[in-house]
């Protein structure tokens, strides 16, 4: 056979071997150094942090979405720029130490598949700021700061400005009222008195002195002790606003709400076979209950009830409502705050929606009630106007 290789002196071979050897290492080390960085380049896990805030205090969710290989067992850290400082966890053990924290798996949620994703949720405190988060990390691998997801359909998120009623327009609103066609003292024609359960000394009226607008506003008196109940009801069938019911009025109250359960609206529920969900309050803040099981939003522990807001008394307070009536989701806003301890998502969470979301039938409320029903102490004079009830938010 043809000799192919040129002949060449014994030193030329060993200098040629030579430099094929070195040739070879550095394609190794070429590679190896590209795969250092591109492993050093890839993600493990993607962060999403959604935090409800009010003045000195916050509620943050956590979703981590593994971008890697399956987990036996995970690890979350952050870094605070403020000065939040965690007082509670769930789904997750949270620990603190400066400003950095930690996210250890629990029992239930130890495994973390490839692709997967974990949720867990904290709540807090903060004196100066709440800043957002950063350098999340999973296993120690980047997972870069944490990102807002963008709005989703229901659970409904803020509802969008448009016009306000004040007799002007109300879109596709069902009802649209600011009591400017009420002609005497006692509501009549659109609204009705009505004493649902049981009927005691709290009066309903038509009131000329107090407004939100106009010159008219439906006055309730609200009598104290169980059964003292008085109401005015629309006539209206909301039984096909949907799939999400926004409520909006304008509220005014002259007696802090008591630490005992009251309620100032009522909406009969087909889902509860015609018994109500109902929005009052009860140890002093404001609060959801359904009468079919006394539910409550938020759970009326310490912690739920920071969660939510007392209603201010002497002037108007704009309450909006929302209420998903494909889903048990709902909100609720005092003025342009979301309250975090009044909004069920769909996912339980301690201390506010885990009671509540025990029962998963959505409500289908049919009728709206304005007035008070306490259930034992308390008793307070209340003012409703400019109210709207539809499946298109309104602002305030």
């Amino acid at each position: 056979m043809r000799d192919l290789l040129p002949r060449l002196p014994r030193r030329s071979w060993a200098a040629l071997l030579t430099a094929l050897v070195l040739l070879a290492s550095g394609f190794t080390a070429m590679s190896g150094l590209t795969a250092t960085s591109a492993a050093g380049a890839a993600s493990r896990c993607r962060v999403d942090h959604t935090v409800d805030e009010w003045t000195g205090g916050y509620v943050a969710r956590i979703k981590v979405t593994n971008t890697g290989p399956a987990l036996d067992g995970w690890r979350l850290t952050w870094t605070y720029t403020g000065d939040q400082q965690v007082t509670s966890a769930w789904n997750a053990t949270v620990t603190q130490t400066g400003r950095s924290v930690t996210a250890v798996h629990t029992d239930a949620n130890r495994a973390l598949a490839a692709g997967g994703t974990v949720e867990f949720g904290l709540q807090g405190t903060w004196r100066s700021a709440d800043p957002a988060p950063v350098d999340f990390a999973l296993d120690g691998v980047s997972c870069g700061d944490g990102t807002t997801p963008p709005p989703t359909t229901p659970p409904p998120t803020t509802p969008p400005p448009t016009t306000p009623p004040s007799g002007v327009d109300c879109g596709d609103a069902v009802i649209c009222s600011d009591f400017e066609d009420q002609t005497g003292p006692a509501p009549s024609g659109a609204w009705q008195f009505t004493a649902p359960d049981c009927q005691g000394t709290g009066t309903a009226t038509v009131d000329t002195a107090v407004a939100h607008s106009g010159s008219r506003s439906l006055r309730v008196d609200g009598g104290t002790g169980y059964c003292n109940h008085a109401f005015v009801a629309s006539t209206a069938d909301l039984s096909s606003v949907g799939p999400v019911m926004y409520v909006r009025m304008w509220v005014r109250h002259t007696t802090a709400l008591p630490t005992a359960h009251v309620t100032f609206v009522s909406l009969p529920d087909t889902s509860q076979s015609g018994r109500s969900l109902r929005v009052g309050g009860q140890n002093g803040a404001l609060q959801w209950n359904r009468e079919i099981d006394d539910a409550t939003l938020p759970a009326q522990s310490p912690a739920g009830v920071a969660l939510s807001r007392p209603l201010p008394t002497d002037s108007w307070q704009c309450l909006r409502l929302a209420i998903d009536t494909t889903a048990p989701g709902l909100d609720t806003w005092l003025g342009d705050e979301r309250i975090p301890g009044l909004h069920a998502d769909g996912t339980p969470t301690q201390d506010i929606d885990q009671q509540w979301l025990a029962r998963s039938t959505p409500p289908r409320p049919t009728a709206l009630r304005l007035g008070w029903e306490s259930y034992g102490t308390g008793a307070d004079t209340l003012w409703f106007d400019d109210v709207t009830v539809g499946s298109t938010p309104l602002a305030c």
